[in-house]
């Protein structure tokens, strides 16, 4: 199950609406060994097309980078599919090279509405997740190792 930030959601489907038609694509980087995402960083779709994704290899280094000297990791990759349901195609689950990632797709072909959904990529086998959003994590003890209390007052998606 990923829990996320309603903010973090607001802000990947923003990037995605802004480069409709094109795929948009990005990371949500959050503490090392907490899978909890604080921080949206959109990335450039090299390709600029409205049917694949790549990270841009110069910026991805320096993405990653910036992750490691923060302590930080990608605890969920995301990209947007503009004509077609939200599910990982062929290419997205050859790519899927983070396996402790959360792989999000959002669906942008309805221009009034947005889907959402959330995958384990491992070994080339998808399994969906639940998600659920909230409006702030809520903690019962502040060690690096905590992981979110039971979500309320969220959302499922």
């Amino acid at each position: 199950m990923l829990v996320i930030r309603s903010d973090l959601v607001e802000a990947m489907v923003a990037h995605a609406r802004v480069d409709h038609p094109d795929e948009a694509c990005g990371v949500l980087a959050g503490p090392e060994g907490t899978d909890r995402p604080e921080r949206h960083i959109p990335m450039i779709n090299a390709e600029r097309s409205p049917t694949f994704y790549r990270f841009d290899s110069l910026e991805q280094l320096k993405v990653w980078r910036a992750m490691d000297s923060s302590d930080e990791v990608p605890v969920v990759i995301y990209h947007s599919h503009t004509a077609t349901e939200p599910y990982p195609s062929r290419t997205d689950i050859a790519l899927a090279s983070q396996p402790d990632a959360h792989y999000i797709l959002i669906g942008t072909r309805n221009p009034h509405d947005h889907e959402l959904r959330s995958y384990r990529i491992r070994s080339g086998v998808v399994t969906e997740e639940r998600v659920d959003v909230v409006q702030t994590y809520k903690f019962a003890h502040t060690s690096v190792a905590d992981v979110p209390d039971k979500p309320s007052g969220n959302s499922q998606v």
